[in-house]
């Protein structure tokens, strides 16, 4: 069996450090938002069944999270939606298993 994601981490707010504890693919999101930097995250170069889920619960909680629109070609062509992390998250700690972000 797979190690859940399980990531605590403090969000950078204007009021100060807010600490908060994700799991599962909430925590598997965030997780590939920090590793993917300035570049950000697609659902086509990092697969996940819901991504716009994720990124609303992350911005629930504060998190800032951009959304760029970008066109892609193809026989389904059409856009798609790039998410970039734009909070400063720092990592606390995570779960064993789970590769540590090199953002």
């Amino acid at each position: 069996m797979k190690t859940p994601y399980v990531l605590s981490v403090e969000i950078q707010t204007a009021e100060g450090p807010l600490p908060i504890i994700y799991s599962g693919r909430d925590a598997w999101a965030l997780f590939h938002l920090l590793e993917a930097g300035d570049k950000g995250c697609t659902p086509i170069d990092t697969p996940g069944p819901r991504w716009s889920a994720y990124v609303h619960n992350l911005r629930r909680d504060g998190v800032d999270i951009e959304t760029i629109t970008e066109p892609h070609a193809g026989p389904y062509s059409g856009t798609h939606a790039r998410y970039v992390l734009r909070s400063e998250v720092k990592v606390v700690a995570q779960s064993k298993g789970v590769p540590a972000p090199h953002g």
